[in-house]
């Protein structure tokens, strides 16, 4: 399930896209046309700026800015850098795999079989979304595939 971080992750990030390129958002105006508590907003902004996501500037004009082309950032990404791994379970992970206590034999469960559909399934969607896809299905807009597409891993 997506946390509601993640969420509020994908709404800044969503807004940053909105925007002319270089045009800076303060978040104050982030977390009022959003509805995201700011203190909450801030944390997460920060974790994005750490993660190379957004930049941020200083002073009664700064703000923040998407660090990259709003058709360069995948969704996927977004969600992986704030709740982690997409696979509902460690031993589904393709990045994060860690075998379960309690299995005997990873390669017949099919608990970890499902979960590993589930995981394929959900990064199948969000690796194929740019966060510019996002902004234009938002306004309504026909989305052209992108050209970064990923396959699932």
């Amino acid at each position: 399930m997506l946390s509601q971080k993640a969420k509020y992750a994908l709404k800044a990030l969503i807004a940053l896209a909105e925007v002319d390129e270089g045009e800076l958002l303060q978040a104050n105006e982030i977390a009022e046309g959003h509805n995201i508590p700011k203190k909450f907003l801030d944390l997460i902004l920060l974790e994005l700026r750490r993660h190379r996501l957004v930049d941020s500037r200083r002073g009664k004009k700064g703000g923040y800015l998407l660090m990259r082309p709003a058709d360069s950032i995948m969704i996927g990404d977004i969600v992986r850098v704030i709740d982690g791994p997409l696979a509902p379970i460690p031993c589904a992970s393709v990045t994060a795999y860690r075998p379960c206590p309690d299995c005997n034999d990873t390669k017949t469960c099919m608990v970890r079989k499902i979960m590993r559909e589930v995981r394929d399934a959900a990064a199948g969607v969000l690796d194929n979304i740019t966060l510019a896809e996002a902004t234009q299905k938002k306004a309504g807009k026909k989305v052209k595939p992108s050209r970064a597409r990923r396959e699932p891993a």
